[in-house]
C-alpha cells in the first residue's frame, strides 16, 4: 500500500475535486488493507485536503488582489463625478459576480435617496426609483450607516416595504440585495449595492469587501467633488495669482501622490511601498503599524493628530487592520491629511486582497462561457455541472453567435468612445437576458458579446441569427448585426468546437458588414457561395443544392438538357445564338430552355451576383458527377 499516498499528490497536481480524495482510501479498504495502512492513507488525505485548501486560499486572494489593483487603477485615473460613479458600480458588480449592482446619493434637500447609476438593470421603473429615509433596505442603509444584506428581500420583514419601491423591486426580478453606506466621516452620501435575481448568500468576506470599496469609492467621490471645487475657485480667484499658485501646488501635490499610490498598485507594490511613497511626498516618516489594529483612532477614516505625530486607521468592513502613523510633520494642512487618508485606504485595499484574491478568481473565471472558448481542456464533468446549475439545455445542438452594435453612419462625435462603450455595456445586458430566457450563455468579448444559444425544434442557425438581430435591435433601438455558426452538437462533450465555431460566427459578422447588411443576421448558408469559403465546413453539396438543385432534379424527373444548356449559355458569353451553335439545336429551342430555367431559378438568375453563384454551382456539380 506504499504506493497509496502518491496518488493524493496526483489529486493534487491535475485539481481534482474534494469527494476524489476519498478514493484512495475507499479503493485501499475494498482490497483487504490493514488499520495501519489505511490510518496513514487517512492521514495523507488530510494534509492533501489542507493543502489543497491553502492552494484554493491563495489563489482566490491572488485574484482578488489583481480585481481590487484595477479597481485601484480605474478610480485613480478618474477626474469627472459620473465617470467615478459609472466605474465605482461596474467595479461592484465585477467584484461580487452579480448580475445586476447600482448605486443610490441620498438628496439632502429632499430628504430621500435617488437612483444614480445603474449596471445590469432592464427595468426603466427600477432605475428610476426614489428612496425616503428608512424606506426599502436602501432607505434602512442609508439611515443607520451599516450595511445590510438579504436573501430574500420580499420575505424580510427588517426593514419597511413600500408599494413603489417593492414594486420596482420586483420588475427587476431581484431577491438577494446587499448594500453597504458610501460614507465620509460620519456622513452617508449614499450607497452601495449589488443583487442577484436568485437566492444567494453573501458571505462575510463578500461584505467586508463590498464595504471596504465603498469607503475607497466615497473617498473617489469626494475627491471628484473637491477637484470639481478646486476648479471653480481657481477661476474666480484668477486675478489673485498669488492664491492661484497656492491652490495649484496643493493640486499638483494631490495628483502626484494619486498617481504614485496609483503607480504601486498596479505594479504590485506592497503596504510599505505605500508607506514609503507617502513619506517622500510628506516630507516625514510613514510607518504602517499592526500593534494599533482593532483599537486604532481615526476609523471613519479622518487621519487624527495625536502628540506630534498624525494617524489614519487602515480599516476594511468595520474592522480595523492597523494604521499608518506619519512622523516629523507635527502640521499638515486638508490636502495632506487627505494624502494620509488616501494611503490608508489603498494599505486596506492590499491588505483584503491577501484574503479574497482566490475568491475572486472564481468569479472572474467563473464564466462557462468563456471557459469554453479559452480553455475547452477543462474537466467535461464539470463543465457539465456547472451548466446544469445554470439550467442551460446542454444536449440541444447549439449556434454561436457574434454580435455587435452597428450604429448608421453619420458624424463623428466628440464622445465617440464613451458611446461605445456604452453600446457594448447595453448589448451585453440585452444578450445576457436573452441567454438566460433562451437557456444559454453569453459574454462579452471583442468589442462585441458572444452567445451560445441552443436550436428550437425546427430552426435553423439562420432563422436563429436573424431572430437574434431583430430581438436584440429592437431592444436597444440600435441596429445589431449577428453572424451564426453552424449548429454544434452537444457542445460541453465537444468543447474544443465553440472556438471554432465562434472564428466562425466572427467571420460572418465580418461578411455581412462588408456587404453593408448591418442590423441583419445570417449564417453561412444565408451568403451564397461567400458562405461557403467563410463556413468551416465546406457544405459543397448543400450549395449546389441550394443554387441549382431545382434545375438538376427537374432534368432528372423529365429526360431534359437544362444543366447542359446553362453550361453552353454561360460559356457562350449568355449568348442565345451562339448557345444554339455549340448544342445544335434551333435558337427557339435555347430560348424555351432558358425560359424553363428562369421560372425554376426566379426571375433573377441572369444578374452577375445570381449568375456567377450558378456557374460556380454548375462547376461544383460537374467535378462531383
Amino acid at each position: 500500500m506504499s504506493h497509496e499516498p502518491a496518488s493524493f499528490l496526483e489529486l493534487l497536481a491535475r485539481g481534482a475535486a474534494t469527494e476524489a480524495y476519498d478514493r484512495p482510501v475507499l479503493l485501499a479498504r475494498a482490497s483487504g488493507a490493514g488499520p495501519e495502512a489505511l490510518a496513514e492513507l487517512e492521514e495523507a488525505k488530510q494534509l492533501a485536503l489542507r493543502v489543497r485548501a491553502e492552494l484554493e486560499g491563495r489563489r482566490r486572494r491572488e485574484a482578488e488582489l489583481s480585481a481590487l489593483f484595477e479597481t485601484a487603477h480605474d478610480l485613480a485615473g478618474l477626474r469627472d463625478l459620473d465617470a467615478v460613479l459609472r466605474a465605482i458600480v461596474q467595479r461592484a458588480r465585477s467584484l461580487l459576480g452579480t448580475e445586476v449592482a447600482y448605486l443610490s446619493l441620498n438628496d439632502p434637500v429632499a430628504g430621500d435617496t435617488y437612483m444614480r447609476v445603474t449596471e445590469g438593470s432592464v427595468s426603466a421603473r427600477f432605475q428610476q426609483v426614489r428612496l425616503g429615509m428608512g424606506e426599502g433596505l436602501g432607505g434602512l442603509v442609508a439611515q443607520t450607516a451599516r450595511p445590510y444584506v438579504t436573501d430574500d428581500y420580499f420575505g424580510d420583514a427588517r426593514f419597511q416595504h413600500t408599494r413603489t419601491i417593492d414594486t420596482a423591486v420586483r420588475d427587476e426580478g431581484l431577491v438577494a440585495i446587499l448594500g453597504v453606506p458610501l460614507s465620509l466621516g460620519a456622513q452617508v452620501i449614499g450607497v452601495l449595492f449589488a443583487a442577484d435575481r436568485r437566492a444567494r448568500v453573501f458571505e462575510r468576506e463578500q461584505v467586508a469587501l463590498l464595504c471596504s470599496f465603498a469607503a475607497h469609492a466615497a473617498v473617489a467621490i469626494d475627491t471628484a467633488n473637491l477637484l470639481g471645487e478646486t476648479r471653480s475657485a481657481l477661476a474666480e480667484l484668477e486675478r489673485a495669482n498669488g492664491i492661484i499658485r497656492e491652490h495649484s501646488a496643493v493640486i499638483e501635490r494631490a495628483s502626484e501622490v494619486h498617481d504614485r499610490l496609483s503607480e504601486l498598485v498596479l505594479h504590485g507594490g506592497g503596504v510599505h511601498d505605500v508607506a514609503h511613497a507617502v513619506s517622500e511626498v510628506l516630507g516625514g516618516t510613514v510607518a504602517f503599524t499592526e500593534e494599533r489594529a482593532g483599537a486604532a483612532p481615526g476609523a471613519d477614516g479622518h487621519a487624527v493628530r495625536e502628540g506630534d505625530d498624525w494617524v489614519a486607521a487602515v480599516s476594511a468592513g468595520g474592522e480595523t487592520l492597523g494604521a499608518l502613523v506619519l512622523h516629523g510633520r507635527p502640521e499638515l494642512d486638508p490636502v495632506d491629511q487627505r494624502t494620509l487618508e488616501r494611503a490608508a485606504l489603498v494599505t486596506s485595499l492590499l491588505l483584503l486582497a491577501r484574503r479574497s484574491a482566490g475568491e475572486a478568481e472564481q468569479r472572474v473565471r467563473g464564466e462557462l462561457l468563456d471557459d469554453l472558448l479559452d480553455a475547452p481542456d477543462r474537466d467535461r464533468l464539470l463543465l457539465r455541472e456547472r451548466a446544469a446549475r445554470l439550467r442551460t439545455d446542454s444536449e440541444a445542438p447549439h449556434v454561436v453567435l457574434a454580435a455587435r452594435v452597428d450604429r448608421a453612419g453619420g458624424p463623428a462625435v466628440p464622445d465617440a468612445g464613451g458611446r461605445e462603450s456604452a453600446d457594448r455595456q447595453r448589448l451585453w445586458s440585452a444578450a445576457t437576458h436573452l441567454a438566460a430566457t433562451r437557456r444559454g450563455l453569453a459574454s462579452a468579448r471583442d468589442g462585441g458579446t458572444v452567445l451560445l444559444l441552443p436550436l428550437g425544434p425546427g430552426e435553423s442557425a439562420a432563422d436563429l441569427a436573424r431572430q437574434t438581430a431583430h430581438g436584440l435591435g429592437s431592444t436597444l433601438r440600435e441596429p445589431v448585426t449577428v453572424g451564426a455558426s453552424a449548429p454544434v452538437r452537444a457542445p460541453l462533450d465537444r468543447p474544443d468546437q465553440v472556438a471554432v465555431a465562434y472564428a466562425e460566427a466572427r467571420r460572418c459578422l465580418d461578411a455581412l458588414r462588408l456587404l453593408h447588411r448591418s442590423g441583419q443576421g445570417a449564417a453561412a448558408e444565408d451568403l451564397g457561395f461567400l458562405g461557403l469559403l467563410l463556413a468551416d465546413s465546406r457544405d459543397i453539396d448543400g450549395f449546389v443544392d441550394r443554387t441549382v438543385g431545382q434545375v438538376v432534379a427537374y432534368d432528372r424527373r423529365r429526360g431534359t438538357d437544362l444543366v447542359r444548356t446553362l453550361d453552353a449559355y454561360f460559356a457562350s458569353g449568355m449568348s442565345p445564338a451562339r448557345t444554339k451553335d455549340a448544342l445544335h439545336v434551333h435558337v427557339n429551342t435555347v430560348a424555351q430552355r432558358l425560359e424553363r430555367v428562369g421560372r425554376l431559378l426566379g426571375p433573377d438568375w441572369q444578374s452577375p451576383s445570381r449568375a456567377l453563384e450558378i456557374q460556380l454551382a454548375l462547376r461544383l456539380h460537374a467535378l462531383a458527377d
